[in-house]
């Protein structure tokens, strides 16, 4: 047993699930709201769903990979996990929080971690409108999709879309379309962090499009706000030299 308190979170893969009584005996374990940090067992899935639960308490998450993406994750080690949660270094994450208007008017709010994103949801092109900071960007993007990613999220779906990677540090925004048709070079923006990003669907009723916070989808959505909340933040710990920081450096020069 040890002073430190820890509550421990498994995702349901096998590996996570077998460790876990392991490390509950081994160091103790204590409900999320008793605990001083939380510790994540699985993939990157694991690690957002433990962090989508730190919105109101901002309590560190530390993150064992036992997953298949891991990019948010330390390496699984049983041994000297006090010490590498008391050495680690520190990553503060800002989310986005999602307004989505559906057609019947109804919004559905959400929070973020990685992205904001929209996608069409038949085999026709969506085509969106966007607005920053009140400002008319955009009259028309045909496109399968847009997203807007935080420098956490950056290196996950944004990537995939040959979204720019984000320092961690940096007090930005990747405005990022997915499979853009038109304008066809158009290869999105970079927002500062505090800008207010606004996404019409044009005919929504001819042209579904649903909106996902991370994964939680709406459809058949008519509009999407899409900003940063300043009034929370989340902390996820690495180990030294494994910072996030340094991972988002060494994907920028990965072949």
């Amino acid at each position: 047993m040890t002073s430190l308190r820890i509550a421990f979170y498994a995702s349901k893969r096998p590996e996570a699930q077998q460790v876990l009584p392991l490390l509950r005996e081994k160091y103790g374990h204590y409900s999320e709201e008793e605990a001083e940090v939380i510790v994540a067992l699985g993939g990157d899935g694991a690690m957002l769903d433990t962090l989508r639960r730190r919105f109101n308490d901002g309590k560190a998450v530390y993150g064992m990979h036992l997953g298949t993406v891991g990019f948010l994750m330390n390496d699984y080690r049983a041994d000297g996990l006090i010490e590498r949660i008391e050495a680690a270094e520190r990553a503060t994450l800002s989310p986005l929080r999602m307004a989505a208007t559906d057609l019947d008017g109804k919004i559905h709010r959400a929070m973020a971690i990685n992205e904001v994103s929209l996608l069409r949801q038949t085999a026709q092109s969506a085509r969106l409108k966007i607005v920053v900071d009140g400002r008319v960007r955009m009259e028309e993007l045909v496109c399968d999709g847009l997203m807007v990613a935080t420098p956490a999220g950056s290196t996950a779906y944004n990537l995939s879309a040959h979204g720019p990677i984000l320092p961690i540090g940096a007090k930005l925004l990747a405005l990022t379309p997915v499979s853009a048709f038109r304008p066809r070079r158009w290869r999105g923006a970079l927002l500062k962090a505090e800008a207010k990003v606004d996404i019409e669907v044009i005919h929504p009723d001819r042209r579904p499009v649903s909106a996902s916070a991370d994964n939680e989808e709406v459809r058949n959505i008519a509009r999407v706000t899409v900003e940063t909340d300043p009034a929370r933040t989340l902390k996820v710990l690495f180990d030294p030299g494994h910072a996030l920081d340094e991972r988002i450096l060494r994907e920028q020069f990965a072949f």
